[in-house]
């Protein structure tokens, strides 16, 4: 049975592995609220460009489907509660109600499925990695693009919430792909 890279230090004992899981979910929310910094708006769209998608798949490989899930999860709900986390220091649960919700729920998606493939060995190769990463995207845009079209028109929404991220999207999910196999390589050792 494959693994994700963060399993493999996770302790035998039931209440260190708690621990553990608690510790990696709150640090994915975390460096998903610290990538989301990197944000700028474009003129055009009310989607900003930023770093999140890169976080969100990240720690979805890293972590796995459910506790990358539920990460993001944890992400979202320290938004919505006041927590300066979303693109460029937003917050609030209008932030996720609003024309970018459906990105921001689409995380979950996202998250789950990189982690899913994960899980089953995807991670491990560049180009293996790079697929899990661009269907989790791709997951992401199918949870936002209709989100989006609510808002500005069916007949806008691609070129509003799509065309403009395809490039930045590109970069996000190569890094990822490349840092991921990466990875696999350092020497690990398990916990006793």
């Amino acid at each position: 049975m494959q693994q994700t890279l963060t399993a493999l230090a996770r302790p035998a004992d039931r209440m260190q592995a708690l621990l553990y899981d608690i510790t990696l979910v709150i640090g994915g929310s975390i460096l998903v609220g610290l990538c989301a910094q990197i944000s700028f708006n474009l003129p055009f769209s009310p989607v900003p460009v930023t770093g999140q998608t890169f976080g969100v798949l990240l720690i979805g490989a890293l972590l796995g489907s459910k506790r990358g899930a539920i990460s993001i999860v944890a992400y979202l709900t320290e938004g919505s509660i006041g927590l300066p986390v979303f693109a460029g220091g937003a917050f609030g649960i209008l932030r996720i109600i609003g024309p970018t919700g459906g990105y921001l729920l689409g995380f979950i998606a996202a998250a789950y499925l990189s982690g899913l493939l994960a899980e089953k060995g995807w991670d491990r190769r560049v180009w293996t990695t790079w697929l899990a990463m661009l269907i989790g995207n791709i997951a992401m845009y199918l949870v936002g693009l209709p989100w989006l079209a609510v808002f500005v028109g069916w007949d806008k929404v691609l070129a509003l919430g799509l065309y403009p991220f395809i490039p930045g999207a590109v970069l996000k999910i190569t890094l990822a792909a490349l840092l991921l196999p990466m990875l696999w390589r350092l020497p690990k050792e398990k916990p006793q």
